[in-house]
């Protein structure tokens, strides 16, 4: 080992913060990345304050940084994961530690690597109660040496992009996947969390994570950059040529930063599952088509491993885990997770966890639910799914027994397809019968009584999620308005149904819809607590998600605002006929340049910068790259001290020229209200004239004709 390093191994140098151990002995002295002075801020955040006061902070400091490094949501990346106190784990690339905590809470030792002194020490600082945590500070092609290769897991969480930046070389891709492995032990397992470059967020508007330009990995990164993201195909290449020939794909949503869903070859999402697409916390995006509808056709045609946002890989042996939800993204009262897991040989539970200590009175309730719901509805087609206490105590969770089947959900968007207006209506009839079964004589509501959350088998129609059920009677009716208001929140294709279900079932009227709406609302914020939801923050941290449609109508718009016009007079004066409309000649709405090869025979060129009240700035009229003179240039407009040309309407500049030149023009076009234009402008002195200049100044009126 010692050749690595030269003749002699060099010395171990530690610092402690708290319990964690911050190993600096092959640090080099220099962050050589950073975000900047946002890192100080996180840095002070994480010494000052407690992990439990992060989520008020994220929501004062409406940062997307600071939500991305201190969001608690980030670990579900990896809660699913079967770790035992026993492991032992390397998470390389830890950053400030948003994956580490949950790691120390589940695992026997964690070791990190990370380049960054900095963002090491907000590791430190904000996991400081755990004393197994060891933080290697460096270059990883410099700590690697060193590292055992006896780890029960190897994380690479948002990291293999990097690859090239962290390894070099011909296939550093290739040869960081290769380096990686060795790490893990004869069992361990290689864990890989990437952005996929042909995930259906970037078709549909979202720029690149890495890069921040639109569609730069569909492209094929032309345009450069460190980070480089694969398909599910390139992964897979890379693996092989890395030597592994055992590994398992999960595919998180809406992606791995902020998982709500992770979903497996062996169970793949439905149709209108994946209806949570907006995830531009970072940036503006663009909204090219409805993500969920295609999401929808990309199901249909069994192509959903393509089009994943992200990939979580799993290199050894395969997981008991096939899919799990989290609903953590509420108040800690109803936090909790959903996991199905392989049983016995063919068979599949269903398991619902505590997410917080704070969740075992929620999930006690769910416990009670069952007993009173399956007595409502006994002798009936409606079956309660079964769930018992893990291992005996409900601390655990609650283990159900997996039904099969299909949703109601599919079944009605089954009908809207094939446009089976009466099978929709019959299955909407049956729904409102079960739904008002011993309404009369019961004090328990279920107001989870929604299409997803019912699966029909044969005659037999599972109910397999009750959590949301009270013992006081709510009316079917207002149940009923939760399962339509939800379902018509999958798409457009559902909203054409919303009469039907709105007025002609339960025979609300429009206003009595919109204070149905509002309760919905009122209830998602009483779960949600005083936290922000994730989809809260994106609204706070303020970028915008620009749909197509506004896009095309502020470009009509744009169009008329910014789009400059040229006449040329051939001798006859000027006229539509021979004029000529150049587009994007705007920068930034205000910065006009031209260049226009002018016509043979022309002796005059009208520039008409736009056609609305303006103040304009001359910086410049060429002819064959010579300054025109300016006191030859004819103007429609009031000069000013300023240097600017304030017009009323439809300005125009005239300059007399030679056919077969070029015309090279920079101007500075301010758009203003008319009447401001009105206060400025000589009324007395509008005839055309020539505008002239003194010391290189504008002299603040126009010579008369």
């Amino acid at each position: 080992m010692a050749e690595q390093f030269g003749q002699f191994e060099q010395p171990e140098k530690l610092e402690k913060i708290g319990n964690v151990v911050l190993d600096l002995s092959l640090y080099s002295g220099e962050d050589l990345y950073t975000d900047g002075d946002i890192e100080d801020e996180m840095l002070d955040i994480a010494m000052k304050h407690s992990v439990d006061e992060f989520p008020s902070i994220i929501e004062q400091k409406k940062s997307w940084p600071v939500f991305y490094h201190f969001s608690p949501f980030r670990s579900n990346i990896i809660d699913w994961l079967p770790f035992k106190k026993t492991d032992k784990i390397l998470e390389i690339g830890s950053g400030c530690g948003a994956i580490t905590g949950a790691l120390a809470r589940r695992a026997g030792n964690v070791t990190c690597v990370e380049l960054s002194k900095k963002r090491s020490l907000i590791n430190a600082y904000r996991n400081k109660e755990y004393d197994n945590i060891t933080i290697k500070v460096g270059n990883f092609k410099d700590i690697e040496p060193r590292l055992s290769r006896d780890f029960d897991y190897v994380l690479l969480i948002g990291v293999f992009e990097y690859g090239q930046a962290y390894i070099g070389g011909a296939a550093p891709y290739e040869d960081f996947m290769r380096i990686c492995n060795c790490h893990r032990k004869l069992g361990g397992r290689l864990i890989i969390a990437i952005e996929n470059k042909f995930g259906l967020k970037y078709w549909a508007g979202c720029r690149e994570d890495h890069i921040g330009t639109h569609f730069s990995g569909i492209e094929g990164y032309h345009g450069g950059g460190s980070a480089r993201t694969f398909t599910r195909r390139g992964l897979e290449n890379i693996m092989e040529s890395a030597g592994i020939h055992e590994y398992f794909f999960y595919y998180p949503y809406p992606d791995y930063k902020f998982m709500t869903t992770i979903y497996s070859d062996k169970y793949l999402p439905g149709k209108g599952e994946l209806s949570n697409n907006l995830r531009n916390f970072d940036r503006d995006r663009v909204l090219l088509f409805d993500e969920t509808q295609v999401f929808d056709q990309i199901i249909d045609e069994k192509e959903f491993a393509l089009f994943s946002n992200s990939y979580l890989v799993v290199a050894g042996g395969e997981p008991d885990a096939l899919y799990a939800k989290f609903s953590n993204d509420r108040d800690k009262r109803w936090a909790i997770r959903t996991i199905m897991l392989k049983d016995a040989p063919g068979k599949l539970r269903v398991e619902k966890q505590p997410d917080t200590p704070a969740a075992y009175g929620h999930i006690t309730d769910m416990r009670r639910a069952y007993e009173l719901l399956s007595k409502r509805y006994e002798g009936t087609k409606i079956d309660i799914n079964k769930c018992e206490p893990i291992d005996g105590d409900i601390k655990n969770g609650l283990r159900f027994e997996f039904c099969g089947g299909m949703t109601l959900e599919a079944m009605l968007d089954e009908c809207l397809s094939k446009a089976d207006t009466e099978g929709f209506k019959r299955l909407v009839g049956e729904y409102m019968e079960w739904l008002s079964y011993n309404e009369d004589s019961t004090c328990v509501s279920n107001i989870d009584f929604i299409f997803p959350n019912i699966l029909v088998d044969g005659d037999k129609w599972h109910i397999i999620d009750y959590e949301w059920t009270f013992e006081r009677k709510i009316p079917a009716k207002s149940i009923a308005f939760r399962a339509f208001y939800n379902y018509m929140l999958g798409g457009d294709t559902r909203k054409t149904c919303g009469e039907l279900l709105m007025r002609d079932v339960l025979g609300l009227s429009q206003d009595e819809i919109d204070a149905a709406a509002k309760k919905e609302s009122e209830l998602q914020d009483y779960i949600n607590g005083s936290r922000a939801s994730v989809n809260k923050m994106r609204e706070l941290i303020g970028y915008r998600a620009y749909e197509l449609s506004g896009m095309l109508e502020y470009c009509k718009y744009a169009e008329s605002r910014y789009a400059a016009k040229i006449y040329a007079d051939y001798g006859d004066g000027f006229s539509e006929e021979n004029s000529f409309k150049l587009v994007d000649c705007y920068i930034e709405e205000k910065y006009l340049h031209i260049g226009f090869d002018i016509p043979h025979g022309a002796a005059r060129l009208r520039i008409d910068p736009c056609e609305i009240p303006c103040a304009v700035k001359i910086n410049g009229i060429k002819i064959d790259g010579r300054e025109y003179p300016e006191d030859r240039l004819w103007i429609n407009g009031t000069a000013q001290e300023s240097g600017y040309v304030i017009f009323e309407g439809d300005p125009n500049i005239t300059v007399a020229v030679d056919g077969g030149r070029r015309l090279e023009a920079d101007m500075e076009v301010f758009e203003i209200p008319a009447e401001i234009a009105e206060v400025f402008t000589d009324r007395q002195e509008q005839k055309q004239g020539f505008l002239s200049r003194t010391k290189g100044y504008i002299k603040g009126k126009l010579l008369k004709e």
